[in-house]
């Protein structure tokens, strides 16, 4: 059962493998940017069910994809999942994002969480 686009947005490209493996796993259709910028442009375009969302991202941080996700209307319903080997950083967004996982993150907890949201 396909539950709608997910994006993993992660520079790491093994994390990239195992995310996007996660959320197929929950029934997710996937695609996965590993530069913000790229992500930031497909944005434009597309309404995602789940941003999995990397904090430390060349070109344009995390952060910032973020807050324009916040600042759209259209994402109301877009659900987003931060994933930062920073706990303190990741701090800073618990009340942002819909989710703030620590890494490491097992690709089992991933899949659960997903399927939740």
């Amino acid at each position: 059962m396909n539950k709608g686009l997910a994006l993993v947005i992660e520079d790491d490209h093994d994390l990239v493998v195992l995310f996007s493996e996660a959320l197929r796993r929950a029934g997710f259709e996937v695609e996965s940017f590993q530069a913000g910028d790229r992500a930031m442009q497909r944005l434009q375009t597309i309404e995602p069910r789940i941003i999995l969302l990397d904090l430390h991202l060349p070109k344009v941080s995390g952060a910032e994809i973020l807050k324009y996700v916040r600042s759209q209307e259209r994402f109301n319903q877009t659900r987003v999942i931060i994933t930062s080997a920073d706990a303190q950083l990741a701090d800073e967004f618990r009340d942002t994002a819909d989710l703030v996982l620590v890494k490491p993150v097992s690709i089992s907890q991933l899949c659960d969480l997903a399927g939740r949201l």
